[in-house]
C-alpha cells in the first residue's frame, strides 16, 4: 500500500523522539552540552517536525480496513471520549506536580483529579489515541494513534522517574498517595474518591469540547464520530 512504510517510519520517529529522548541517558547528555533551555528549544523543534511527519504521512499514505465498529461500539467510545475530555480538562485547571510548573502540588495533599491519576492529560491522551485504534480498525490508524497511545503511556513512568529524581522526599510521600493507574491508590486504600474536589470547570469544558467534536466531526476531519457515513 503506497504510503504506508512512510507512515509507519513516521510513527517511529514520532515514538523515537519522545521515548528514545526525553527522560533518557540522551537528553542528560543533550542538556550538558545545550543546557536545559537550550534542550528545550531544540526538541519542541524536533517535536514539531516529527508530528508534522506524521501527520502529513498519515493524510497521504493508503490504508486496509482491518474490522468495522458496530454502532453500540461507536457510541461506547464517544462516551469513553467523554472521560477522555474531563481528565484533559481537570489536567489543566490545576497544578499537577507531573506537568510544567506544578512543582508546588508536592508538598500539598493529593487532592482533585490527583486522586484518580497523577497523569490526567497523558491518560485523556492514551484514551483518544485507544477509542481512535477501536473506532477506525484500519492499518494507518493503527499506526497513526498508535503512535500517541505509546508516547503517553511511556511518557507516565519517565515523567515520575524525572520528578522523583529531582524531588525524592516529596516525591516519595506524594507518589504514596496517588498512582499511574486510573482509581488504583483508591482501589488500594492510599486515596479516597472526591469528584466535588474537580470543582465544576473540568465537567463543564469537557462536555462543551465533547459536545462540539460530536457535532463537528465530521465537519472538521471528514468522518461521523458515531454514525456510519
Amino acid at each position: 500500500m503506497e504510503g504506508v512504510g512512510t507512515l509507519a517510519l513516521a510513527a517511529l520517529v514520532w515514538v523515537g523522539v519522545h521515548v528514545g529522548i526525553a527522560g533518557t541517558a540522551v537528553r542528560r547528555a543533550a542538556v550538558a552540552r545545550l543546557g536545559e533551555n537550550g534542550f528545550r528549544i531544540g526538541f519542541s523543534v524536533l517535536s514539531v517536525a516529527a508530528i508534522f511527519f506524521l501527520v502529513r504521512s498519515y493524510g497521504a499514505s493508503g490504508t486496509t480496513v482491518l474490522w468495522t465498529a458496530p454502532e453500540w461500539l461507536r457510541w461506547l467510545l464517544a462516551l469513553v471520549m467523554l472521560a477522555a475530555f474531563v481528565l484533559f480538562a481537570a489536567s489543566v485547571s490545576a497544578p499537577n506536580p507531573t506537568m510544567a510548573g506544578g512543582e508546588r502540588a508536592l508538598g500539598g495533599e493529593a487532592r482533585g483529579v490527583q486522586r484518580i491519576t497523577r497523569h490526567p492529560m497523558l491518560w485523556s491522551f492514551a484514551l483518544w489515541a485507544a477509542v481512535h485504534m477501536l473506532g477506525n480498525g484500519d492499518t494507518a490508524s493503527l499506526l497513526f494513534f498508535g503512535a500517541f497511545g505509546v508516547t503517553a503511556l511511556a511518557g507516565m513512568p519517565s515523567i515520575d522517574a524525572k520528578v522523583a529524581a529531582r524531588e525524592p522526599e516529596a516525591w516519595s510521600r506524594f507518589a504514596a498517595r496517588t498512582s499511574i493507574l486510573p482509581f488504583g491508590a483508591i482501589a488500594a486504600g492510599r486515596n479516597r474518591l472526591d469528584l466535588a474536589e474537580l470543582g465544576w470547570k473540568p465537567w463543564a469544558i469537557g462536555l462543551a469540547l465533547w459536545a462540539v467534536l460530536l457535532a463537528f466531526h465530521r465537519t472538521l476531519f471528514g468522518v461521523p464520530a458515531v454514525l456510519p457515513g
